[in-house]
């Protein structure tokens, strides 16, 4: 399964700061309001609200409300037209990146949505929320697989307006002169997404920022989940590229954290998981130098016997530890039913020769064995100029968003077509430590890999787990909230399944349920056999299992006390709740009703 000018209202904030006073000598509340409920806010107390975010209040409407009617309809047939369009998906205020998880969730739209612009528009929605005992949602980019950016009968905070991005030749995060060094850097309003970044960054200024793989992704929620993309082997995550940002928290106020000012919650948002801390509406990351080269390695092999896919696996680990174990190579292999490994892999720093050479002991392994090793696709590894990695103009790998009036950057990468607006039926992650790649260990790790196989494809993305990352990279991730297992782990080992968009309204055929329950079993198998391996083994919150019981050990380790007691610091309330974010124990399942 494959993913901007903040303004603050300098008359607004002393009425905000007087309101969040007065709020926070207020109990706690056990329960929260819905509409037809006494306490639901009257229309007045929502004309209010509207006026004091400038006419942004909206009244939401599910995604194919359109199609209740007449399914023949302009609005009908515009969403239908678009519907496996991430970036049309990204704004509907309604829109939902997954279309669902089976038996977990489902989208749903929420009742208001305030669009803000800036951080006094944010302020405002909070304080709306806390007073009203209204359930609030925060959503950016909207790709949350575990549907925390969408909640029912809730007040959506939407950021996707905020989409400036600015570049620093020297930046200095605010109170932090004669402690930091400027460094070169980029802001990003909290719904800009990462083609944005991408665009600004390195297709025209030539520089590289560590983001996310999927281009439509929203820069706030991956910061906050901790962040990985291609090339994280080589530059870390994109939490540990956070120098400073802007957040509103409970009540109220607009705070700006760095490592000189609030440092306990800047190292929360830098992996404690979005929609929990406060609703970030400005983020400063660090930017490198960008390599002369990014490429990528590919092919499709099929063994032709068991015994000869077991041959192929321990050459390929073999291969990958002496070769690929290193800041150069990202990205995934994948390993399937009926013996099938398929390559998938990127690089950067590397010339288009070394990036054949690289992979030439390995491709003449396979072709050395044409009866026992059938070449599905062809083998291949190459690499061009760095600078027009992310650019769809020319580019055969990225579909633009052909919709009057779309940025001409926003394009997604082909590879990521089958997860929009995916239904997911099964899903679970979980990072495979180093260790296995060790001699001894390598059998086992193969015959996991072999019997989880059968089940369900496994798919190794080694590019979220930084083992064989250069030393300033781990050192720091390990400053971030992000479970600290991803740092001595040589892969994130995703094993997933599903189907075509099921959004509510949406008029497909029903799905055989049956058929889904059974697919997510065989996830389920396919998961075992790896934690064999690695029973305590962590797993990356943003793409993880919906079920996960132990999500606190698992998303966040040795860490969650720190995150918990920062939580009760800032949010002591629980006005923000998502499923399995910090505190989230307290609340059920719907994130209305205190539990203690």
């Amino acid at each position: 399964m494959h993913r901007r000018e903040l303004l603050k209202s300098a008359a607004a904030l002393p009425i905000l700061a007087c309101v969040s006073k007065l709020a926070a000598a207020a109990p706690a509340p056990l329960a929260r309001v819905r509409p037809g409920d006494p306490g639901w806010p009257s229309a007045a107390d929502w004309h209010r609200l509207d006026e004091a975010v400038g006419g942004t209040l909206l009244e939401v409407r599910p995604l194919f409300s359109a199609c209740d009617s007449d399914r023949g309809s302009a609005g009908c047939r515009d969403v239908l037209a678009n519907i496996r369009n991430p970036f049309y998906i990204g704004d509907q205020a309604a829109g939902t990146q997954v279309s669902g998880w089976l038996d977990a969730w489902a989208p749903a739209a929420s009742a208001y949505a305030v669009q803000a612009r800036h951080s006094a528009d944010v302020a405002a929605a909070i304080n709306f929320a806390r007073e009203h005992r209204v359930r609030l949602a925060v959503k950016g980019g909207g790709h949350s697989y575990q549907g925390t950016s969408n909640a029912p009968d809730s007040l959506l905070i939407w950021t996707r307006a905020m989409s400036q991005v600015t570049l620093h030749d020297a930046f200095v995060p605010a109170g932090c002169a004669g402690k930091l060094s400027p460094t070169p850097a980029v802001t990003a309003g909290a719904g800009a997404l990462w083609s944005d970044l991408y665009d600004a960054v390195s297709t025209r200024a030539g520089h590289y920022v560590q983001g996310g793989g999927c281009t439509s992704v929203g820069v706030a929620g991956l910061v906050q989940s901790g962040g990985f993309g291609s090339f994280s082997k080589g530059f870390g995550s994109a939490a540990a590229g956070l120098l400073e940002a802007e957040i509103v928290t409970a009540d109220g106020r607009v705070r700006t954290l760095n490592a000189c000012s609030e440092p306990d919650l800047f190292w929360a948002v830098k992996g404690g998981g979005g929609g929990t801390f406060g609703v970030l509406t400005r983020l400063t990351l660090r930017t490198h130098d960008l390599p002369e080269f990014m490429g990528a390695a590919w092919g499709k092999i099929q063994a032709q016997s068991d015994e000869a896919f077991r041959r192929l696996l321990t050459r390929f680990f073999e291969f990958y530890a002496a070769s690929l174990l290193n800041p150069h190579w990202g990205e995934q292999v994948r390993i399937g039913p009926d013996n099938i490994f398929e390559i998938s892999m990127v690089c950067q720093g590397l010339d288009p020769q070394q990036a054949q050479d690289a992979w030439q002991p390995f491709f003449a392994f396979v072709n050395a064995a044409p009866r026992e090793l059938q070449i599905l696709d062809k083998l291949g590894a190459g690499a061009r100029p760095a600078r027009h990695w992310w650019d769809p103009i020319g580019s055969h790998s990225m579909i633009q968003d052909k919709r009057p009036g779309a940025a001409a950057h926003h394009a997604y990468w082909e590879g990521d077509q089958d997860q929009v607006g995916a239904f997911l039926h099964g899903y679970d992650s979980l990072w495979l430590p180093a260790t296995l790649l060790e001699p001894s260990q390598r059998p086992h790790l193969v015959d996991a890999l072999i019997a989880g196989s059968h089940a369900q494809e496994i798919e190794l993305h080694f590019n979220k787990g930084l083992a064989g990352a250069p030393a300033p990279a781990i050192a720091a991730v390990l400053d971030t909230a992000t479970n600290p297992a991803v740092t001595s782990a040589f892969a994130l080992a995703i094993i997933a399944n599903g189907e075509g968009p099921r959004y509510p309204g949406m008029g497909q055929q029903v799905g055989d349920d049956a058929a889904a329950h059974a697919d997510a079993r065989a996830v389920d198998q396919a998961s075992a056999q790896l934690r064999r391996l690695a029973p305590d083994a962590g797993s990356y919150l943003s793409e993880s299992n919906y079920f996960n019981a132990g999500w606190q050990q698992a998303f966040w380790g040795k860490n969650y006390p720190r995150l918990r007691s920062i939580k009760n610091r800032y949010d002591a309330d629980g006005l923000f709740v998502v499923h399995h974010g910090v505190g989230s124990e307290d609340w059920s399942a719907d994130g209305f009703r205190r539990l203690a």
